[in-house]
């Protein structure tokens, strides 16, 4: 790649990785009162995630488990790691006693531990919390050796616009029906979309009971609603 990221999105490059999707990097650019840090990851050019505005990732969690109706000593599988918000909102609800956060890229693991990331200090000090290097996509077609109270994916763009063609199966009805396998009774699957798909929507309709799947439209600014930018999480539980 010729062109700096930093001279096209005047962010402060902290790392870089070529990787086999693209060079991913990860930036910081000050916010506009001069007192903070925004932080982003990108992939050539284009914005994975920011801490500028975590809504979206931060109701994955939250929204997922007001779904819930276990009372105590929920187990959560997340996948993936990002900037860390989707585990921070489960950690924060008394119920979570545990939490396995799947990454697949082991780059974005080192920067949490070493401290580059907003949530490092916090997740150090963590006991409930499990970070490691794993294909959740991977994991969740394959045998359920372990069984979530929730599972919480957001990795890829949306179900129609995956980050690799090998996570395209997790959105057929096939696959679904593999990942609630990994489910416990009355657990919960929230999947975080930048859009829409019917598609997907009705494969959760075909392998979940009637009456347990919701969508939850997300924007960035919730006091602005109907803004063009929005996105949508995906939510099933099975019996």
């Amino acid at each position: 790649m010729d062109t700096n990221p930093a001279d096209l999105y005047e962010l402060e490059i902290l790392e870089s990785t070529d990787t086999e999707i693209g060079l991913i990097y990860l930036g910081k650019r000050a916010e506009q009162d001069g007192y903070g840090w925004i932080y982003e990851i990108k992939i050539e050019g284009e914005l994975l995630m920011s801490s500028v505005s975590p809504l979206s990732e931060q109701r994955l969690s939250t929204s997922a488990l007001s779904r819930h109706r276990g009372e105590a000593g929920l187990r959560v599988l997340i996948g993936g790691l990002g900037l860390g918000y989707t585990a921070q909102a489960a950690l924060a609800d008394p119920r979570v006693a545990a939490v396995r956060a799947v990454e697949k890229m082991d780059f974005v693991i080192d920067w949490m531990n070493r401290g580059l990331l907003p949530l490092s200090e916090e997740f150090a000090s963590e006991p409930r919390l499990e970070i490691v290097r794993g294909d959740v996509y991977s994991d969740l077609l394959g045998e359920a050796t372990q069984t979530y109270d929730l599972i919480l994916v957001d990795v890829d763009h949306s179900p129609d616009d995956c980050l690799s063609a090998a996570n395209e199966p997790f959105y057929t009805v096939d696959g679904q029906r593999r990942v609630a396998r990994h489910l416990n009774p009355g657990g919960i699957l929230g999947v975080w979309s930048a859009f829409d798909s019917g598609a997907f929507a009705d494969v959760l309709a075909e392998v979940y009971p009637d009456g347990h799947v919701r969508e939850h439209v997300v924007w960035p600014d919730e006091e602005s609603p109907g803004l063009d930018y929005h996105n949508v999480l995906f939510f099933a539980r099975v019996p």
